[in-house]
């Protein structure tokens, strides 16, 4: 591997640019004579059978959207445990303003896309599309804007999303699961309960953790609980610390191997998998039906006003503090990055839409439409406003200056 190659890899912006690439290869293969191969791709039939009653078949786009994204939940639940442990939100003023701004920047989104799809009952079960936040994209442009952010603001976002995928995870299990089977419900609960007693006797090994929660993931999927959440719950029985070598971090080690492979393998390949829009049928007045107007607008001016009016608000009351050396325009701008939806929105118009009978694939179509739209305006407006910011060291020098106002 080369040293260029390595430095990219390290890069905030990496994960953002190899997703770009993998959905313009979804693009490509889904509007050229390779649109065959790619369904082809996309419709292997895998099948699993463990005896008699264990008995998975899906095609590999299923095993991508319930498998692999169950590794990606595992990695959320890991960091969202140490955060709210050790890390960004373990304290009320560490937590207030990003909590603040993930709550605003859930709820507006969803009540304009709602608004806007009043009366079609099932476009209104993706009201929940605009309210996700994708973390790798909008750090990726925030690391663009080189000088103008503040470190504080980094964390800031990164809390934020943490927030906003927790939000997300249980949007999920409440709002989108299927129909229920109390038996597999009674052996994931097995499942947990073992999880939590090697918790508790301080396993310090990951191994059974990892098997438990393999056979926690199976029963989840046949319960019609949705099947990432058992990688959230896997996470949150993995051990922060071990007593014995507190320099030790079973969950910090998982959460370091798991990285990499979450980063340049499973989002790239679930963006390959999910943004594949064929627009042989369509055309540009499609973006301004219902379903697709109300996720771009939910993303764009949402976010924006949710994440950002309230921000501003808990401040001016003394509710929540702005992040060290940022202005109310950094503000501004991180708020929009909040549009980017794009890898936890198209999973959640997955589910929303999957099961919506004959118009299934019309809004499984349109639906990408509008996520792929809002998120690329949101991007392309949050990264203008923060380099129009001042630069950090100027916000700072303003702020040690007596007159210089409260924000």
């Amino acid at each position: 591997m080369t040293s260029a190659f390595k430095t990219f890899l390290k890069k905030d912006s990496a994960v953002g640019v190899l997703l770009m690439i993998a959905t313009g290869l979804a693009m490509l293969f889904a509007n050229t004579q390779l649109e065959v191969l790619y369904n082809y791709f996309l419709d292997t039939p895998i099948e699993i059978r463990l005896g008699r009653q264990i008995h998975i078949a899906k095609p590999l786009l299923l095993w991508i959207n319930d498998g692999l994204m169950a590794i990606f939940f595992l990695l959320i639940g890991l960091e969202v445990k140490r955060e709210v442990l050790v890390g960004q939100l373990s304290s009320r003023a560490q937590i207030a303003l990003p909590g603040i701004a993930a709550i605003g920047g859930m709820l507006a989104p969803a009540i304009i896309y709602s608004i806007i799809n009043l009366g079609d009952s099932t476009a209104l079960n993706g009201w929940a599309i605009p309210a996700a936040t994708d973390i790798a994209f909008a750090l990726g442009i925030l690391a663009l804007a080189g000088d103008r952010v503040p470190t504080s603001l980094k964390i800031f976002l990164l809390a934020l999303a943490i927030m906003d995928d927790l939000g997300a995870i249980i949007i999920i299990a409440l709002f989108y699961s299927g129909d229920l089977s109390n038996s597999m419900l009674m052996l994931a609960a097995l499942c947990l309960v073992a999880l939590v007693i090697l918790n508790r006797m301080k396993v310090m090994s990951i191994t059974p953790y990892m098997w438990l929660g393999a056979l926690l993931w199976i029963f989840v999927l046949k319960s019609g609980v949705h099947a990432t959440l058992a990688g959230v719950a896997l996470a949150f029985a993995i051990p922060l610390k071990n007593p014995k070598n507190p320099d030790e971090s079973p969950l910090e080690y998982l959460e370091h191997d798991l990285h990499p492979w979450v980063s340049f393998l499973i989002l790239p390949v679930f963006a390959f998998a999910n943004a594949g829009i064929p627009f042989a049928d369509m055309s540009f007045g499609d973006l301004f039906h219902a379903v697709p107007l109300g996720i771009m607008l939910g993303l764009v001016i949402g976010k924006l006003v949710g994440s950002y009016g309230i921000s501003i608000a808990a401040i001016k009351m003394g509710w929540a503090q702005m992040p060290h050396g940022a202005s109310a325009r950094h503000l501004l701008g991180v708020a929009a990055l909040c549009g980017i939806g794009f890898t936890m929105s198209l999973f959640i118009g997955g589910l929303a839409f999957e099961h919506t009978g004959g118009d299934a694939e019309t809004y499984l179509l349109t639906h990408r439409m509008g996520i792929l739209a809002g998120s690329l305006i949101a991007g392309i407006a949050g990264y203008l406003i923060l380099k129009l910011a001042a630069p950090v060291a100027e916000v700072q020098d303003r702020a040690t200056r007596p007159d210089y106002p409260v924000p």
